[in-house]
């Protein structure tokens, strides 16, 4: 049976993320520097209670009850970006940019008109819905300052030729008749792209400098936003890397800061696409030091650092190599040669785990720092002397540290508490390992168990779908389900969920990612899937694969609706959350980027409309009609061709709401856990409805 307390349980975990601190408390250490980085202070949260934490390394003292209101900077206008020394802000006024001093402002350009202004990145990643809904009409500027405060980096975004797409309000806050939100958004293949033009403003001398090359394409972010582009040391120039639309080349440029002359520095290119991380929205694993170049490469069949001359770009040497992936540059040590980083794949039980090691600039002397085999997500003191480690597991809470590059732990911060997440029923997920539809690839995966599991039941089986290939499905650390917004609520209700990653994922070998290049309409190898499945029910008789659903959100909703129309003997019932339904009308930079700048085919390929005819399960269609990442004509696109087709489905379009359904998180997920309760265990859903959900601005801050 299914009951009201199977249902406040799902709402308790729903709310986790929403509400940090409710259920599991000292789990998330974010360190706020001061004094140079020889303290910290973070805030732990205990349900509605907060205690503030200061940390002296070198003295070993950490030291509760901290009062850190001297070392929060002045509320300010949030539309500003400050220079670092504190004295001049920017800001956007329609589409230029002007700087403020104290009470004297100025306008930085006067030329900005609509479709060709400053500050912005392209309207598709504009998050403009959203920012309407927190009472700002757009995201602060996107903009760099120059490390000694005396010059903006910025840029110029043309989309005056791209296309415009329309969503409608239909009952505006402010009441009256529906309005209509025009916004510029690129189909794949559109011959017009935004881009953008690389400026620099010099605030004490007054003068502006536009880089001397081609705009750069700018599919999907502002260069800034995304850190493609950054000054260098001395503020003297600007690196930024580039990319033509096929993304085969990938390039470091350097711009002098006052002539705006452009040179490059190292370039590469490669058969399939490149990028400077194997993450596709990771921050780029390249640094620019006094005279060389750290750069990140797959030529070898995995992601390793290279080291090239800064000056010539000759090519110095490969600074890392193993079967194992490099994941993030921590940091590098000039004046002892050694560069700091995490790497997955030098855990043997779990690849996707991330270790800390370091080795010489010249690739002598590798050494694992964090010899265990916990995953470690790591935050690095300001001047590089030591690091704040948070170990765990899917299965193991995590302990926050603070650690030498010896791998010495100097000082215990946090051992996370979980007793409350525990009273609602929770168990950990299992990490587990199958093959693939290939029969030899492992691929990995967490199966999360109902609430009060009895083996001795039989439990029907959701899978928590996201196809990649920019981002794993599972994170390796604790609380690896995407922030619990869909895998533990699920198991709460009675279901057995799983979460995997099959081929054409990140984390792994270059060819392990490239499975789905050109092949975006596999959906992150859903037939591995299907295979994993059919693998765990032979050691689980428990899972019932008669009664098998999925549920997804954006590119998961596309999977969800990919698995119920293209493998309907697996998956009997589907929930598809802002699914990207139709490759052929989503933003480019998500379709060229896996199925190439030209290639109609594969984006059809990559269309469930056009496998409509093959529904037979039951499905579920949700969308915001303000979603202006994935636009709500997706869903309404594929109910059109599923009612051409003659096909019984639900659809359910939500007023005001845009693709994270923030505003409506207990409206959606409730409304997809009640299709699930009633097509997947046959029986109504309780009576108890959880209540509306109200996100944390920190938390906002973060998921943005």
């Amino acid at each position: 049976m299914i009951t009201d307390a199977n249902y406040q349980a799902a709402e308790q975990l729903l709310r986790r993320p929403a509400a940090p601190g409710e259920l599991v408390v000292g789990d998330k250490v974010r360190p706020q520097w001061i004094e140079d980085g020889r303290r910290f202070w973070y805030q732990v949260r205990d349900g509605a209670a907060r205690q503030f934490v200061v940390v002296d390394p070198a003295a070993g003292t950490r030291t509760a009850d901290f009062d850190p209101t001297p070392f929060l900077p002045t509320p300010g206008n949030p539309l500003e970006v400050p220079s670092p020394d504190g004295k001049v802000a920017v800001s956007r006024r329609g589409h230029d940019l002007w700087a403020r001093s104290g009470e004297e402002e100025w306008a930085l350009t006067t030329d900005g008109v609509e479709g060709h202004g400053y500050g912005y990145g392209p309207d598709a990643m504009s998050y403009g819905t959203l920012m309407r809904k927190f009472g700002l009409p757009h995201m602060p500027p996107a903009l760099a300052w120059s490390p000694d405060s005396s010059k903006v980096l910025a840029h110029r975004t043309d989309q005056r030729g791209v296309r415009k797409t329309h969503l409608i309000e239909s009952r505006p806050a402010g009441g009256g008749a529906p309005v209509t939100h025009t916004q510029h958004y690129a189909y794949p293949g559109d011959a017009d792209m935004p881009l953008a033009e690389l400026v620099v403003f010099d605030v004490e001398a007054g003068t502006t400098a536009f880089a001397q090359c081609d705009p750069l394409l700018m599919p999907e972010f502002s260069p800034l936003m995304a850190g493609w582009a950054w000054w260098s040391d001395d503020s003297t120039a600007v690196y930024f890397l580039s990319r033509p639309r096929d993304q085969h080349t990938l390039t470091l440029n350097r711009m002098d800061a006052t002539s705006g002359e452009v040179r490059v520095v190292v370039s590469e290119t490669d058969s399939t696409r490149i990028g400077p991380n194997q993450v596709m929205y990771g921050m780029p694993l390249v640094r620019v030091l006094a005279d060389e170049v750290l750069w990140f490469s797959q030529r070898d069949g995995w992601g390793h650092l290279y080291r090239y001359d800064l000056h010539t770009g000759a090519l110095l040497g490969q600074v890392t190599s193993g079967s194992w992936l490099v994941r993030e540059i921590l940091h590098v040590d000039e004046t002892r040669r050694l560069v700091s980083f995490t790497a997955s794949g030098l855990v043997a039980e779990d690849p996707y785990r991330r270790t800390v090691c370091q080795v010489g600039l010249d690739g002598n002397g590798f050494r694992i720092v964090t010899d265990d085999s916990l995953d470690h997500v790591v935050t690095v003191s300001p001047d590089g002397t030591y690091f704040v480690d948070s170990a765990s597991t899917v299965d193991t809470p995590p302990v926050t540290t603070v650690r030498s590059w010896d791998g010495e732990v100097l000082m215990s911060l946090e051992i996370a508490d979980i007793s409350r997440l525990l009273a609602t029923g929770w168990t950990a997920p299992e990490r587990f390992c199958v093959k693939a539809a290939d029969g030899t690839t492992d691929i990995y995966g967490v199966l999360y168990k109902p609430r009060d599991f009895d083996p001795s039941n039989s439990y029907a089986v959701v899978d928590s779908v996201y196809p990649g290939p920019q981002v794993t499905r599972v994170d390796p650390c604790f609380d690896p389900g995407g922030m619990g917004l869909d895998a533990e609520p699920l198991a709460a209700l009675g279901f057995v969920v799983v979460a995997i990653d099959g081929r054409g994922t990140p984390g792994r070998s270059k060819a392990f990612l490239d499975v789905s290049y050109g092949n975006l309409a596999g959906a992150g190898s859903l037939e591995d899937h299907v295979a994993a499945l059919h693998q765990l029910v032979e050691s689980r008789p428990w899972m019932d694969l008669e009664r098998v659903g999925v549920m997804g959100h954006s590119g998961g909703g596309f999977a969800a609706g990919r698995a119920m129309l293209a493998f309907p003997e697996t998956y009997k019932a589907g929930v598809a959350l802002s699914g990207s339904h139709d490759a052929r009308c989503i933003g480019l930079g998500w379709a060229e980027s896996v199925d190439g700048a030209d290639n109609p085919s594969a984006w059809e390929r990559a269309s469930n409309v056009e496998l409509a005819d093959r529904l037979q399960g039951k499905l579920l269609l949700v969308h915001g009609e303000l979603d202006d990442t994935v636009h709500p004509d997706h869903s309404l696109r594929l109910a059109d061709a599923l009612i051409t087709a003659g096909k019984e489905f639900e659809m359910v379009i939500v007023p005001g709401s845009e693709h994270l359904f923030l505003d409506r998180m207990a409206f959606v997920r409730t409304k997809a856990w009640d299709f699930l309760v009633r097509a997947l265990m046959g029986v109504e859903p309780p009576a108890y409805r959880p209540a509306p959900i109200l996100i944390d601005p920190e938390v906002l801050g973060e998921m943005l």
